[in-house]
């Protein structure tokens, strides 16, 4: 699964030139990313259990950066205190359910979106301990996730909220060995989506031939496009937060991996 991630520390030219090739489309998105780089919703290590906002560009508006709190709230929830619950169970939507379960399938039909990251976060089992892998890419470009989105109403208030879910699918053969819970049946990973095949993701689902061919994109990527390595703890009493060396590689001595 995926439950933390670094997200919006890179320069905005990056972000930028990952989403389009287009001259005037990078210099539009550079110039509305470069005061989002520098501000305070960018983290080195965050849980989505905080429920940060994430950048996303959505189906309806492509190209279009925007910012929605991580943990998808369906538009049918009515009481505040179910979409707190269910918020907390909608990090991550499995890429094999998505257009069956309830609280996914009218997202997975009619509002998918990519989400941007710089990295996600994956821990280890070994010998009794966890032990924190950093995730991303091998070109340092950011990570683009398949992922769904939604508007929810509070009710009592009247705000608007848009949220989002991570979809995953099963792990590529170094995330199987990373994500070895012995809680889980299977190890999981983030769907991540190739440049080339971004715009993909956000189109049209009107027929079943339309939904298998989104389902086909949900696939593990090639670990050999990916970098790995251990850094300081993240949980707990020896946990470093949300600082930069969060990010930079730790040696655990005792850890046989």
């Amino acid at each position: 699964m995926c439950y933390d991630v670094a997200s919006g520390t890179r320069l905005a030219l990056k972000y930028a030139k990952h989403r389009g090739d287009d001259a005037s489309v990078i210099a539009k998105l550079e110039q509305e990313l470069a005061l989002w780089v520098k501000s305070a919703d960018t983290h080195h290590y965050v849980s989505g259990f905080a429920h940060p906002k994430l950048m996303v560009f959505t189906n309806d508006k492509p190209f279009e950066a925007q910012f929605f709190q991580w943990g998808l709230i369906p538009s049918w929830v009515k009481l505040k205190s179910a979409a707190k619950t269910l918020q907390n169970q909608t990090l991550n939507a499995r890429a094999e359910t998505i257009f069956d379960k309830p609280a996914f399938r009218h997202a997975a039909k009619e509002r998918r979106c990519l989400i941007y990251v710089d990295a996600f976060y994956e821990h280890h089992h070994y010998k009794g301990k966890t032990y924190p892998f950093h995730i991303s890419m091998k070109d340092e470009s950011p990570l683009c996730l398949a992922g769904l989105w939604d508007e929810w109403v509070d009710m009592e208030t009247g705000e608007v909220i848009n949220t989002v879910a991570i979809v995953t699918t099963k792990a590529n053969m170094m995330m199987a060995k990373i994500h070895n819970s012995p809680k889980l049946a299977e190890a999981r990973m983030p769907v991540i989506l190739r440049k080339e095949i971004q715009n993909e993701w956000l189109t049209a689902c009107n027929t079943e031939e339309d939904k298998n061919k989104l389902l086909a994109l949900l696939q593990p990527l090639d670990d050999a496009l990916l970098n790995y390595h251990t850094v300081h703890r993240l949980k707990g009493k020896e946990a470093i937060g949300d600082v930069a060396e969060a990010e930079k590689e730790f040696v655990y001595a005792e850890l046989v991996f």
